[in-house]
């Protein structure tokens, strides 16, 4: 490949991230819709062994970490699973795919946190302050999610400036909100209430077995530790990356995934697993209830609405800017690279992203867009493991972090287990959901190639 003329070349980002707001960048990233929205759901599939998913689901994704560290070391782009899968097996539609799968997921996240604004927290706000009590699948509740949508339209089409300090900012708030759950669960150990013998508590749906109904709650469980793969594409802006990576993430990932274990044995020791599936998104909500009678409901009911809008305006801005990027490296039809005149923006990208998300908004629940965004992105980590040992034959120039090759390895096999029909207990409806999104995917590269004919695709600029 010839080398970049200097007319070609771009100026590097400014590198202004260190390791400590990296760090926060990392836990930021992790804590939000997931822990918020689907503790009901998870609790739902596994009983009162609420902790056991999510611990499971922290391990798959700590695997696949050590994937990821090896590669923004060796390639720090701002370009993550597409360059890594472009690299790997130079096969331009498996990385248009594997784009289009990452965008897809974050439709989607944005989509169950829409439900999560609509369903529970508003909600919750408008029973403290107006008495309003609304059904959470009424049309009303639907309604708001899809002005709530609309609402990360507007913004994204007017600009956004994203800080990485405003992230420590938004970190700190989502956070409190758990501490404060996990305070619950220390003063009801100390007063003595609270049920033990529920954390032991596996309950097996009839027909299946002990090991679909761990593997089913885990697969949706990981769900809550997606996103961490996002801190990659702020490599190009990070202080010597190579160094401070590694650390950054593997601690902000023990971090996130020690407070999501508490939280889960606190609401199960608390709350009946019965009880926490029948509350769905709300159960987080209930142990405050039950655990501190006291504390002003609004107040978390505000937390978790920061903490749902914070994730789901990164996952909308994430996905529009992404298909602009596909759009104007030519591999889908350029008419979604088109940008507004006045606001400098991705329009069009911003009103089908929209779009998508305003329809899995009107016909999902939380649970099934949960469970697809963790299936897209598992599929995904599956060929980045993959990827990370086939590229050990690429050597770098520089040093930096190397993966025990277990890891990569086991990673591969876990996530493909967690992604796979039938092993991993996942509902049909999560394959359908995907299979109709990356099939609109297949539609845009085949139009694009009876267009345009076969393009070459620079990963590293998708995201640009």
């Amino acid at each position: 490949m010839a080398e970049a003329t200097p007319q070609t070349e771009q100026p590097e980002l400014h590198r202004a991230i260190g390791p400590k707001l990296l760090l926060f960048f990392v836990v930021g990233d992790i804590l939000g819709t997931g822990i918020y929205a689907l503790t009901g759901n998870v609790a739902g599939k596994i009983g009162g062994a609420l902790w056991l998913p999510f611990l499971l689901a922290f391990v798959v994704a700590f695997l696949t970490a050590f994937s990821y560290l090896e590669l923004v070391g060796k390639y720090p782009k701002a370009a993550g699973a597409a360059l890594y899968t472009n690299r790997a097996f130079k096969i331009h539609f498996l990385t248009f795919m594997v784009a289009f799968a990452v965008m897809c997921s974050g439709i989607t996240s944005a989509s169950s946190a829409a439900l999560a604004f609509g369903r529970t927290y508003l909600r919750q706000l408008l029973v403290e302050f107006f008495d309003v009590a609304l059904a959470p699948e009424s049309l009303v509740i639907t309604g708001i999610a899809i002005v709530f949508i609309a609402a990360l339209a507007i913004i994204n089409f007017r600009g956004v400036s994203e800080s990485v300090k405003a992230n420590v900012v938004l970190t700190c708030i989502e956070l409190s909100g758990l501490v404060i759950i996990i305070a619950i669960g220390a003063y009801a150990i100390a007063v003595g209430d609270g049920e033990p013998s529920r954390l032991t508590e596996i309950h097996v749906p009839s027909g299946s077995n002990i090991m679909l109904a761990v593997t089913s709650a885990t697969a949706l469980a990981f769900f809550a530790m997606v996103g961490f793969e996002d801190s990659v594409n702020m490599a190009e802006e990070c202080r010597d990356p190579v160094r401070i990576f590694p650390r950054a993430m593997l601690i902000g990932m023990a971090v996130a995934a020690t407070i999501y274990v508490l939280v889960a044995i606190t609401s199960s020791l608390l709350i009946p697993s019965e009880e926490l599936a029948k509350a769905g998104s709300s159960a987080l909500l209930r142990v405050v209830t039950v655990g501190a009678p006291g504390f002003p409901l609004w107040i978390f009911a505000l937390i978790g609405l920061l903490a749902v809008i914070n994730s789901a305006l990164i996952n909308m801005l994430m996905a529009s800017r992404l298909l602009y990027g596909m759009a104007n490296e030519r591999i889908i039809p350029s008419f979604f690279g088109t940008v507004h005149p006045f606001r400098r923006t991705p329009w069009i990208s911003i009103v089908f992203t929209t779009g998508v998300a305003v329809i899995l908004v009107s016909t999902a629940d939380i649970g099934k867009l949960g469970g697809t965004t963790s299936l897209l992105l598992l599929i995904v980590f599956t060929i980045v493991n993959v990827a990370c040992l086939v590229l050990r034959k690429e050597k770098a120039e520089h040093k930096h972090f190397r993966a025990p090759t277990w890891a990569p390895v086991l990673g591969a096999i876990t996530c493909g287990y967690l992604a796979f029909p039938v092993l991993s207990g996942r509902p049909w409806d999560d394959y359908k959901i995907a299979g109709w999104l990356l099939l609109a995917g297949l539609v845009l590269w085949g139009i694009n190639r009876v267009l345009h004919g076969k393009v070459e695709i620079h990963p590293e600029k998708l995201g640009k």
